[in-house]
């Protein structure tokens, strides 16, 4: 079962951290560089948690070049990067996934609230394995079928943050549109949705269809994901065919997060969504 406190989260936490005080000190990521006696790439890469996993040692060094002697906050930050250095529960399947991918399972993980909406299909948090296999099969790459179940089990391991003691909040919006594309014939379209009207009735999960007609959208140009932190600045994610796309600059998570709320006043309420829900489950 993923952890609820992944190293991805830790790490990003960490760097957020470290960046804080650099900035709060006055201190130039030229400083930060010699303090580690190591190229400046190296500190923003850090700061940005990309690439360089900070090391115990070299938190050690940066908090004592910024002057940082509280003990307990010291030990917090000490905390951050062991549990950063920890393998991630997807460690195993690392090779054939992305490295924005990853960070961004890490990411979902640890968040308090998902915001997706999807334009095509259903959203990979509500998705059975047989859906999700036909997806993953039809997908732009050709990969064997060992990767192929590989990668369906990424996604329903995934699906944990949805259950347990402390499960995330979602929030799902699609187009009517993922509805009437058949994926895997109809036995899977029929267990796909009523795993869609269960997993709505459940109280942390809200789930909402943009029908036909209420025409033109605001976001016909795509599916994104909005991730919600407790301390943590919230990030988006896009998925395209060039690849994936994590959004972290405040100002354009907040973009994603107004067209989230017209989705919302667009789409049918919850309780009417389940009603089409089921009609179109009886039609299967």
């Amino acid at each position: 079962m993923p952890e609820r406190r992944s190293p991805t989260a830790r790490r990003r936490e960490l760097s957020n951290a470290l960046r804080r005080l650099r900035e709060e000190g006055g201190f130039t990521v030229d400083d930060a560089a010699e303090a580690l006696d190591c190229s400046t790439d190296k500190i923003l890469w850090m700061e940005r948690a990309e690439w360089v996993k900070p090391k115990l040692r070299d938190v050690r060094d940066l908090l004592d070049r910024y002057g940082v002697t509280d003990a307990k906050h010291r030990e917090k930050l000490f905390a951050m990067a062991r549990e950063g250095s920890q393998r991630d529960w997807w460690q195993p399947y690392r090779k054939m996934l992305s490295d924005r991918y990853t960070t961004y399972i890490g990411l979902e993980s640890e968040a308090d609230d998902v915001l997706t909406f999807e334009l095509a299909v259903f959203p990979g948090l509500m998705q059975t394995a047989d859906y999700a296999r036909g997806l993953i099969q039809s997908g732009p790459a050709e990969i064997s079928d060992e990767e192929v179940e590989q990668r369906v089990k990424v996604r329903t391991e995934r699906q944990r943050i949805l259950f347990g003691d402390a499960p995330a909040r979602l929030w799902a919006i699609i187009d009517e549109a993922a509805l009437h594309r058949p994926v895997g014939g109809p036995e899977v379209m029929r267990a796909q949705i009523q795993r869609l009207i269960e997993l709505a009735e459940l109280p942390k999960i809200t789930f909402q269809v943009i029908p036909f007609s209420a025409g033109p959208h605001p976001s016909t140009a795509g599916s994104f994901t909005i991730l919600s932190f407790p301390r943590d600045p919230d990030a988006a994610y896009v998925e395209t065919v060039a690849g994936e796309l994590l959004v972290e600059e405040a100002a354009d998570v907040r973009r994603y997060e107004a067209v989230f709320r017209q989705l919302i006043a667009k789409a049918l309420s919850p309780e009417d969504t389940i009603a089409m829900l089921s009609k179109e489950a009886a039609r299967n």
